[in-house]
């Protein structure tokens, strides 16, 4: 295909400048032809007769579209945010300016990425001398780095033969970020969020942690911890109130391998992993800790040195908002001996990857020893939900038994293979994909509440 005819299809197709006719000039030439035919029953007519017909067809044609507003008066602009959250719909403006004395019949077409949701044409009228402003909702699915460069707008001419179409240069970098949604609901109400199986997390060791301020006293504090001082002054039963210590190191591991691209109900297993993690570590910032961030696959893919306050948070994301699975499978024992050089410091370490996977690296575990002797471990999955549904189905067939039986196999090897590694003080759990931050959250704090660091 030549080059003027790829301009031509791109430009039917919405992605290229020009002109295009419009249906109502096909139309009416069609019926012009028609009456043509018709009249070449009953009347001779020559051939110059028709061509001088649909010379004067086309020239009327020609001054409607010369006659319509210049694609150099037109103005148009785009408001697009510069970070989104991946699956949250956002709203993007674009105004149209026709400063002509003609109303407009517009079609827009934003250049956003083919993954987005694009719920284009944009249809509307601009009136003459008015500024108009179109909104659209759009959904990014995939987490990365883009760019939006280019804005399509066709207007009719006045009659409506022709349609001029223009592209408009508007560069935008957009980011696409993980799903914050259950960070932001951990720091508005972070009691609520760390409800886990019914029971609020309260847990703390008695005598640990530093003093934070003296309270009325209610029934089920503890009587050794009451202000006799302050009560005597107030007249009133006052309780000193302790929370953990602060400064604790949490290094979160996040696993980019093959088996983190494994599809759920949202996303797939590294989205929930890197939604989770950032939950933890906004959790952990919040309450003063030092927080560290790994994230692998084959080899290290990004580090995060510990760090503490909240602007850390930004930090954290910035670094492994773009991170993707990698097609290769994950090198446990060489990000152990990487960890063990960057991270001196007494840590709980929180990895989130398949355990499935993990409990079949026998080389890992040699690693893992050594760094349990100086730091602590705690590893979350997503349980493979498909498995545990198979294993609990009513079998009705002999297929249906068959897969039962292997399904029931797989989680008595998973839960053998738990229990060895437990036994060396390994603690590893699996939580559903909608509870995987709260599981990963919930271990946090009473980690912390219990002076276990």
């Amino acid at each position: 295909m030549s080059k003027s005819l790829k301009n031509l299809w791109g430009r039917f197709l919405f992605r290229d400048k020009g002109v295009l006719p419009t249906k109502k000039l096909v139309l009416l030439h069609a019926l012009l032809s028609l009456s043509f035919i018709i009249a070449s029953f009953f009347v001779a007519i020559s051939w110059p007769v028709i061509f001088l017909l649909n010379g004067f067809y086309l020239l009327f044609s020609l001054v409607d579209l010369v006659f319509s507003p210049s694609k150099k008066a037109v103005k148009v602009e785009r408001v697009l945010p510069a970070e989104m959250e991946r699956g949250i719909t956002y709203p993007v403006q674009i105004v149209v300016d026709n400063p002509t004395d003609e109303a407009m019949i517009c079609e827009l077409k934003d250049g956003i990425p083919q993954s987005f949701v694009r719920p284009f044409p944009l249809r509307a009228v601009v009136e003459k001398g008015s500024r108009k402003s179109f909104t659209y909702n759009t959904v990014a699915p995939v987490r990365g780095d883009y760019k939006v460069e280019k804005l399509f707008l066709r207007y009719n001419s006045r009659i409506g033969l022709w349609k001029k179409q223009i592209v408009v240069e508007q560069s935008h970098s957009v980011i696409v970020i993980p799903d914050m949604t259950e960070t932001k609901q951990y720091l508005e109400n972070a009691q609520r969020f760390l409800i886990h199986e019914g029971v609020n997390i309260r847990k703390q060791k008695s005598g640990v942690g530093e003093f934070a301020k003296i309270r009325s006293y209610v029934v089920g504090d503890d009587p050794r911890k009451i202000n006799w001082r302050q009560t005597a002054k107030l007249q009133e039963v006052m309780t000193n109130e302790y929370e953990p210590e602060h400064g604790k190191y949490i290094t979160i591991l996040v696993d980019c391998g093959r088996m983190m691209g494994a599809e759920l109900k949202k996303g797939n297993r590294l989205e929930k992993s890197l939604e989770a993690a950032l939950t933890v570590a906004a959790a952990a910032l919040q309450k003063g800790d030092y927080v560290a961030v790994l994230a692998f696959s084959k080899k290290v893919k990004a580090y995060i040195p510990p760090a503490k306050g909240m602007p850390h948070l930004q930090t954290i994301l910035k670094a492994i908002y773009n991170v993707q699975v990698d097609a290769a499978e994950s090198n446990y024992a060489e990000v152990f001996q990487y960890l063990q050089l960057v991270q001196k410091k007494r840590s709980l370490i929180l990895l989130f990857s398949d355990v499935k996977t993990f409990l079949h690296e026998e080389s890992a575990l040699i690693y893992l020893k050594k760094v349990r002797q100086r730091h602590l471990f705690f590893m979350i999955g997503v349980d493979d939900e498909t498995l545990v549904t198979r294993a609990k189905t009513v079998s009705n067939t002999l297929e249906e038994t068959m897969v039962k039986g292997v399904a029931q196999q797989q989680l008595l090897i998973k839960k053998r293979e738990k229990s060895k590694w437990e036994k060396q003080g390994l603690l590893m759990m699996e939580a559903r994909e909608e509870r995987l931050a709260t599981a990963a959250v919930s271990h946090y704090i009473d980690t912390i509440n219990r002076g276990l660091l």
